[in-house]
């Protein structure tokens, strides 16, 4: 299963009750994080999942309301007694902006090794990152400055076969390590997984973009996820054309990527200061998209495998 929590669903700016966009996911105990706006470990606090577990940060791109809460992050993650290396990924650029606000944080009980993605409109989508039992893609989109779109995904092996582990004569205490993903070896000979499982089943995938024009291969990258979180800055259709101007959605803009993708469901964030009631609008994303959330700081959900 896979846990799921839109921390804050803000943009631009902090407000008293709607803190900046970022999102955290759990499976197994560990987690990974996506965007960190001022006063992110404020709302993660609140959400209570803790922060020693936190492995991987992913940044969408190098606009203050998504990196600016780094500092206080990451003393957070170093006060919570993590000492294992944490990975962050992100834009080209990534290195030398966490270099500038690592001034006021010069220590950490911890090293990041970070990924650098160099994509644009004809190199637009990454290869998979696999890190831990998180599989993570990420795609090129249209913003003022480079700016990435994240699918997260849980991969799931096939059904452990008993009959075949039997018939290769493989002992039970080996069963468990195979079922894992894991080779053994047994009398000088190695088992692989795909020995003792059946075809491999149906994952979960969540799908994150914010600060974007909707883009038409976003379709492809979202397609069949089980959740796909994106911003509308503005829930009036007349704000369009502002939205045109300053590179980001409305909300039926981004109901028509959800439809056209085929997700499961859309939750809205990333909310202009000035949209202060954004449930007014949710009718001109539910009438093109049905299911749609407005979402809101530390809206959750856990996601389970199919049976």
């Amino acid at each position: 299963m896979l846990d799921v929590c839109l921390l804050g669903s803000g943009g631009m700016m902090p407000l008293p009750d709607r803190f900046l966009t970022s999102m955290l996911f759990r499976t197994n105990g560990r987690m990974l994080l996506i965007d960190c706006g001022e006063a992110t470990q404020i709302t993660a606090k609140m959400l209570g999942w803790g922060f020693k577990k936190i492995d991987i940060i992913c940044i969408t791109h190098l606009h203050a309301d998504h990196i600016s809460g780094l500092p206080g992050f990451l003393l957070a993650i170093g006060n919570s007694g993590r000492k294992e290396n944490l990975t962050m990924i992100g834009p080209k650029g990534l290195k030398n902006a966490y270099k500038g606000l690592s001034v006021i944080f010069p220590e950490l009980p911890f090293e990041i090794d970070f990924i650098e993605l160099e994509l644009d409109e004809q190199n637009n989508t990454s290869e998979t990152i696999n890190i831990g039992d998180f599989y993570i893609k990420a795609m090129y989109m249209e913003h003022k400055i480079p700016c990435l779109s994240y699918s997260i995904a849980l991969e799931r092996a096939g059904k452990f076969c008993v009959d075949k582990a039997k018939a290769l004569d493989i002992p039970k205490t080996f069963w468990g390590s195979l079922q894992k993903g894991n080779n053994i070896i047994y009398n000088d000979k190695t088992y692989t997984p795909d020995m003792v499982l059946g075809e491999s089943r149906k994952g979960l995938k969540v799908c994150y973009c914010t600060d974007s024009r909707p883009v038409e291969r976003m379709h492809s990258f979202i397609k069949d996820a089980d959740l796909f979180v994106c911003e509308g800055m503005y829930g009036e259709e007349e704000k369009k054309d502002s939205a045109i101007e300053k590179k980001h959605m409305i909300f039926s803009e981004a109901a028509n990527m959800a439809k056209e993708g085929n997700v499961n469901q859309l939750w809205l964030t990333h909310f202009s200061p000035a949209l202060t009631n954004p449930d007014d609008f949710i009718e001109n994303a539910t009438k093109i998209f049905k299911n749609t959330i407005v979402g809101y700081d530390r809206l959750y959900k856990t996601l389970f495998f199919e049976d």
